[in-house]
């Protein structure tokens, strides 16, 4: 079992920045590729970022390249996501994934998620 601890959402302004982590425990997630996806109200889940167990892949869904950048360290078990020049669009409860594979987490399939966090960009 893997149990993910989401933390760091928050309110901001648009422009503004947020540094998500989340915090994994159980077997060894170092070889665990990890993601994140949000849901926004009314809307269905999207990716938005994936890295592979060793943080050497990574990929960016188009909404969010050039503005968030993913990271871990594993000798802490977590990854952070940090955003910046966030938008009133990118409101929405974001997760954390993990899975053994890093093409299951670019599928949207993943075996572990957190409780979320909510971001919420005001205009």
């Amino acid at each position: 079992q893997v149990q993910l601890v989401e933390s760091g959402g928050g309110l901001v302004q648009a422009g503004g920045s947020l540094r998500l982590s989340c915090a994994a425990s159980g077997r060894t997630v170092s070889t665990y590729a990890m993601g994140w996806f949000r849901q926004a109200p009314g809307k269905e889940r999207e990716f938005v970022v994936a890295i592979s167990s060793r943080g050497l892949n990574t990929y960016y869904a188009d909404s969010v390249k050039g503005r968030f950048t993913i990271s871990r360290d594993n000798a802490k078990n977590t990854v952070y996501l940090q955003m910046n020049s966030l938008k009133p669009e990118d409101t929405a409860v974001y997760y954390c994934n993990a899975d053994p594979s890093y093409s299951n987490i670019l599928q949207g399939r993943f075996d572990y998620w957190g409780q979320g966090t909510q971001v919420t960009v005001s205009s």
